[in-house]
């Protein structure tokens, strides 16, 4: 589950015991070679104010018993102004395949405001809030019919957040997500646009969680058919190899992007920012397929108290003629998100013993170096 003053659950997941000892490295630690120049973080928290919080719930193993357990799940909290403020943000949202459910974006659409941060004493003494909320389905690994998340895991995700570094891979509502039928999970990224362009900040969050493996492209190499093994598998695994019988369906599963700037753009321009967000699904092999809730939103930091203003409301916008950088952007840091999730994520163990393993680091590289895309 992911909370956007947004909400990211799952029907969500968390770290495993059972994982595979790595390293932590990301996709530029690797030597992948993403294009365009990063913020100091690399993540969604470069764009000043954004904060992120988890709160991962993992406990049993073996039997699936609905109600008790295994539990792999959790939530993931962000707040476009930081949890302290009450100032809404412009925002847009895109679906590109609706199997899935983001709240609160009708009100997003009518309003053009992403409405919150969603904060305990607001609720305490307010009579409405609509949050929204995002989610993807964690069944393979969750008891997810259990309804284990509750409103003390939601807040305690939002009284985690801060800004900074973001934890990423099986936490929060990455915890039982499965991407390319490897282990899935967080992953950030971030642009920063030339001078000419504006100097501004991009930032990108997924919560990942969809695809087939012989999809999977990196950096254009084929990795998906290279490593056609280790496919999710219930003990015993004999091998994972690729013709064993699919443990769980190969395309079931979501994916959620949230894209934060600080450039001043309007609700319609950030509706196209968010649609772009698709192009850096589509570099690495999706497909948007029929059983996917693939869905998008993008909000603005700029514009302060734009909505609070009782008389005329003045605001600034980026002229159409100036946001194609922005759009490459959010393509670059989509594309690169969402392989620091994979990287991240380790070999998970859950319900009913379903192993996903995690992608295997050094045999990326060697696909990689195969085709001649390994950075220095």
């Amino acid at each position: 589950m992911t909370l956007l003053s947004l909400v990211l659950a799952t029907l969500v997941a968390a770290p495993s015991s059972g994982s595979a000892a790595q390293r932590p490295e990301r996709g530029r630690d690797l030597g992948i070679p993403f294009e365009g120049t990063t913020g100091p973080l690399n993540a969604i928290t470069d764009v000043a104010g954004v904060e992120v919080g988890h709160h991962t719930l993992v406990a049993g193993s073996g039997k699936l018993v609905v109600g008790t357990g295994p539990v792999r799940t959790g939530v993931t909290a962000i707040f476009p102004r930081g949890k302290d403020s009450d100032d809404p943000v412009f925002a847009g949202w895109f679906t590109m395949n609706g199997n899935g459910e983001m709240t609160g974006t009708t009100w997003v659409e009518e309003s053009g405001f992403l409405w919150g941060p969603v904060m305990k004493g607001r609720m305490q003494h307010d009579e409405w809030s609509l949050p929204v909320v995002a989610e993807t389905w964690d069944g393979g690994l969750n008891d997810i019919n259990g309804f284990h998340v509750t409103k003390q895991d939601a807040w305690a995700a939002m009284d985690s957040a801060r800004g900074g570094p973001v934890v990423e891979g099986s936490v929060g509502g990455g915890t039982g997500m499965v991407c390319n039928q490897f282990k899935g999970g967080i992953g950030t990224a971030s642009r920063r646009l030339e001078p000419q362009d504006g100097g501004y900040m991009v930032g990108v969050l997924v919560q990942c969680n969809y695809g087939r493996r012989r999809y999977l492209r990196i950096a254009g190499t084929p990795v998906g058919q290279e490593i056609a093994d280790l496919v999710p598998c219930r003990a015993p695994c004999s091998g994972a190899r690729s013709g064993t019988a699919r443990a769980i369906p190969p395309d079931v599963g979501s994916i959620i992007i949230i894209v934060a700037t600080d450039a001043p753009l309007l609700p319609h321009q950030l509706k196209r920012v968010a649609r772009r967000a698709a192009l850096g699904v589509g570099r690495l092999g999706g497909v948007a397929s029929n059983s996917s809730g693939d869905i998008f939103i993008a909000f603005s930091t700029a514009n302060a108290r734009a909505s609070r203003d009782s008389g005329l409301a003045q605001v600034s916008m980026a002229s159409n003629e100036q946001i194609t950088p922005l759009f490459e952007a959010t393509v670059q840091a989509t594309e690169e998100a969402i392989v620091n999730a994979m990287l991240a994520a380790r070999t998970m163990i859950g319900a009913d013993d379903l192993t996903v393993y995690g992608l295997p680091h050094d045999r990326l590289r060697t696909v990689l170096r195969k085709y001649n895309r390994l950075g220095p």
